[in-house]
């Protein structure tokens, strides 16, 4: 492990420096550039382990605003959200990774006044079906009693597009219906919703019937479970199932409901198992859980975790849930925030979901998350364009492109970010069907950015995917008195605070595609005059730093060259002395 002297940088915050910044960012651009990093190397006899991108941790909430009943869904390199917006209207949003805080965001639709659907909108879903997008949901004309299912179809293949009102979704009885959304088994479609037996409030019960289409309820309900147990009878009357879900693993069907009140800490998430082969149709095939599968954790300081939806890691390897909670046992229905956790499996094939994390577990990332396929790139030609890359600052932020080039020859990629200046990404032989990597580093501005990258004509060098190799302080794993602090100049919109002897923050789940050396760099802000911190790769030796004094939210940049190995790594960050922040850390490949 070797260590640079000490580099200073100005955080990129402020317009008056502005003009500044950019001839700045623009000469790293064509420096780094110029000498992109690239790795071709053998892993050196660590045991090979397959690169799904470059890791990292995120912690729970998904975003900073109320969230409740979220129902996510990944499709085309993108996680898309919906959620009860205030109950008047229907926002989606759109993010490259499960954290929605820099996601795009768009109401796709307002109901008219004075409708039978004009208020209370609830639990929104957004689905892909048979080739086109549709969100159920509740709603009613200002009473409860009169809530039913709704359904809107996109106008096209983006669920940030326009919708048109299909109408409602109902079955003969047409009673009391929330919760609704549709379910494929063995290529048929079913219905799935929480409602009354009858007129009174006095339970909401889980209910499937079949469909002709997704917009089309064609035959009668059939009653599956009522609110029997004594948890799910919590806070009632009224007794509840509602909230249900779909999820599919092994050939198995199951769906998962909440029960108890909402508006109680005891709101928490049930289970019914179709049987192998069963029909969905008739209620014996189904199999009730007598326990939930996720409650209230008072230790964790998670409350009512209930009404959730499930997604997939963007490689497909995984299974996650997405609940949402409140941090408070009095909060009702204030506070309810969407959460994230993976799912793993018994021996029985069954679903288990652990116990709710705390809002300070730093979670590894799903699995191939942050990987952009060129895919879902727009293309033209020879050129491909990766949209909608978030920053939250104008910052330097790492690129690594993943490309074959079966060819004997190097090639080159033009790259610029923006529509600005150009420069050429050396890509040297990879070997037939053989994947290469190369590194380099590119201006991005506070916003949404584009990095477009344009080959040779004629070239049989492809690109396959683009990543951002940053690793924000805040979403890291703390010790001693750490702690994350929302500041608007830090990459992220936040950093971690270390102040103390004993404070430590740790960067693990950290992924590079093959043993070597590694360029690290270590954003370190708002230093004290007598701020000393340590760094250890992987248990290793300690190396100390001490920041020189900066302005305010100005960054002291800590360049290392670090061995680090395929697969899983951790670097620690110890606070030896004084107090400091760290906004981020940034790898990419050293050339050797």
């Amino acid at each position: 492990m070797s260590m640079k002297p000490d580099t200073q940088q100005k955080a990129w915050a402020g317009k008056n420096s502005r003009t500044i910044i950019y001839s700045l960012a623009a000469l790293l651009f064509f420096i780094l550039a110029g000498g992109a990093y690239l790795l071709l190397k053998p892993n050196n006899g660590v045991k090979d382990e397959v690169y799904k991108g470059h890791g990292g941790t995120f912690k729970n909430t998904l975003a900073e605003i109320d969230t409740p009943d979220p129902s996510v869904i990944y499709k085309d390199g993108y996680y898309y959200m919906t959620f009860t917006h205030n109950g008047t209207d229907i926002m989606v949003m759109k993010s490259l990774t499960l954290d929605f805080r820099q996601a795009e965001r768009k109401v796709v639709w307002y109901p008219p006044a004075e409708t039978a659907y004009s208020a209370n909108l609830w639990a929104p879903e957004l689905q892909y079906i048979r080739g086109s997008w549709y969100i159920y949901f509740a709603a009613d004309d200002g009473q409860n009693e009169n809530h039913r299912m709704y359904v809107l179809q996109a106008d096209s293949g983006d669920p940030l597009g326009s919708y048109t009102f299909k109408g409602q979704v109902t079955d003969s009885s047409n009673k009391w219906a929330i919760d609704g959304l549709a379910m494929e088994v063995d290529g048929e479609l079913y219905f799935v919703w929480s409602g009354w037996e009858g007129e009174a409030n006095a339970a909401q019960n889980t209910y499937i019937a079949p469909m002709s289409d997704p917009l089309t309820i064609s035959g009668p309900r059939v009653l599956l479970s009522e609110p029997l147990l004594p948890w799910e009878q919590a806070g009632g009357p009224p007794y509840i199932n509602e909230g249900q879900s779909v999820l599919h693993h092994n050939g198995r069907v199951f769906i998962v409901y909440s029960g108890a009140g909402s508006w109680t800490p005891y709101y928490s998430l049930g289970l019914l198992a179709l049987k192998p082969g069963g029909n969905p149709l008739e209620a014996a095939d189904w199999t009730k859980a007598e326990q939930p599968l996720l409650a209230m954790d008072e230790a964790a300081g998670v409350y009512g975790p209930g009404h959730n939806s499930f997604t997939v890691s963007p490689d497909g390897s995984e299974q996650w849930i997405v609940y949402h909670a409140t941090t408070g046992a009095e909060d009702g229905w204030n506070n309810r925030k969407a959460r994230a956790q993976p799912v793993s499996w018994d021996a029985d094939g069954l679903p288990v979901f652990g116990k709710p994390l705390p809002l300070s577990e730093a979670i590894p990332v799903p699995a191939g998350m942050g990987v952009l396929q060129a895919e879902a790139a727009l293309r033209s030609g020879n050129k491909l364009e990766f949209p909608s890359l978030p920053s939250t600052v104008d910052s330097m932020l790492p690129l690594l492109v993943h490309y074959v080039n079966p060819g004997g020859e190097p090639a080159g990629a033009a790259v610029s970010v923006n529509g600005g200046p150009a420069a050429v990404l050396p890509l040297p032989p990879s070997g037939e069907g053989q994947t290469g990597y190369a590194y380099l580093s590119l201006p991005f501005t506070a916003g949404k950015n584009t990095v477009a990258i344009e080959l040779p004509e004629g070239a049989v060098t492809e690109v396959k995917a683009i990543e951002i190799p940053r690793y924000e302080g805040e979403v890291q794993a703390m010790e001693g008195n750490a702690a994350a602090e929302d500041n608007p100049y830090a990459s992220g919109g936040a950093a971690a605070v270390l102040s103390g002897s004993g404070a430590a923050l740790k960067f693990s789940h950290l992924q590079v595609p093959h043993s070597g050396t590694y360029t690290v760099l270590v954003a370190v802000m708002n230093a004290s005059l007598d701020a000393k911190l340590e760094l250890a790769v992987n248990g290793g030796a300690k190396t100390a730093y001490s920041p020189l004094p900066q302005e305010r939210n100005q960054l002291s940049l800590w360049q290392l060259e670090l061995k680090l190995q395929r697969g899983a790594n951790e670097i620690m960050l110890f606070d030896r002395q004084g107090s400091f922040s760290i906004d981020y850390m940034d790898i990419w490949q050293k050339s050797e």
